[in-house]
């Protein structure tokens, strides 16, 4: 059974990649991108994450924690929420630093290199939490949850991680191509960042099977790491061009929440 979860998670963060790299590929097929379907995708991807961290990560760490800590399952589930958020906040802090700095200098050849590589590096960090948020969600189908809501859960974060990968890998390719490299070129970076995803996905399911007494930390882990980036960066983000459509995003927001939440209620 152990080697089917992980299989799977694998098979998952391999999907959340290949979104990725679709995204990066409009720096090929596409000179403009279409505004409104992309708030559209990016408030359905908050609304779905924001759901699933709580029905599908929380509330099963609750459980989990209540059958097998020591400690209060409120305590444990706080921690590991917390925990979560604050360490893509520091990775956050610590690329934008860096990325600054870069900024900072002028143009030469060295300098712009500088840049890319910084773009490159901080969207790729950005994705390890994210892969360990699916790997965990399938780890947890090894410990006894296996059941048909709980397998839909770990799907539900899957696709919503990989929707929003899809404006990510966008974001490192058109960059690029403003930088000057070739359109290639900036697919390939552009894809690259997000194959931290599969390699993370899997030591997150590795880590919930070989280590039980964890599971409820690492849900809740990357519930804080989920909810994080759905408040932070993609709510704003889907905010865009908000006076001529005001509510495309919002309704994404209320149709992806709406949609996760019907999955695991009707599911379980």
């Amino acid at each position: 059974m152990t080697h089917i979860v992980v299989l799977y998670a694998l098979i998952a963060t391999l999907g959340t990649w290949s979104v990725t790299a679709l995204g990066a590929a409009t720096v090929i097929f596409f000179r403009k991108q279409n505004q409104g379907a992309l708030n559209l995708m990016l408030g359905f991807a908050a609304g779905v994450m924001i759901a699933a961290s709580f029905w599908s990560l929380l509330q099963p760490a609750i459980e989990r924690a209540a059958e097998t800590s020591k400690l209060p399952p409120y305590v444990v589930v706080t921690v590991g929420f917390l925990s979560g958020a604050a360490f893509l906040w520091l990775s956050d802090k610590l690329v934008t630093r860096m990325r600054r700095r870069a900024e900072n200098r002028q143009g030469s050849v060295g300098d712009r290199l500088n840049r890319i590589f910084m773009l490159i590096f901080s969207i790729t960090l950005h994705n390890i939490p994210e892969g360990l948020a699916v790997g965990v969600a399938f780890g947890t189908l090894r410990s006894g949850s296996c059941t048909m809501d709980g397998l839909m859960g770990a799907i539900t974060i899957a696709v919503g991680i990989g929707l929003q990968n899809f404006p990510e890998g966008a974001a490192v390719s058109i960059p690029l191509r403003r930088e000057g490299c070739s359109r290639r070129k900036s697919f390939f970076f552009g894809q690259a960042s997000g194959l931290v995803e599969p390699i993370s996905g899997v030591l997150g399911a590795l880590l919930v099977v070989k280590v039980q007494a964890v599971l409820p930390f690492a849900l809740a882990f990357a519930a804080g790491a989920m909810i994080l980036v759905a408040v932070h960066e993609l709510i704003p983000e889907c905010q865009h061009n908000k006076q001529a459509q005001p509510y495309v995003a919002t309704m994404g927001i209320v149709t992806g929440f709406a949609v996760m939440m019907l999955l695991d209620v009707m599911l379980g």
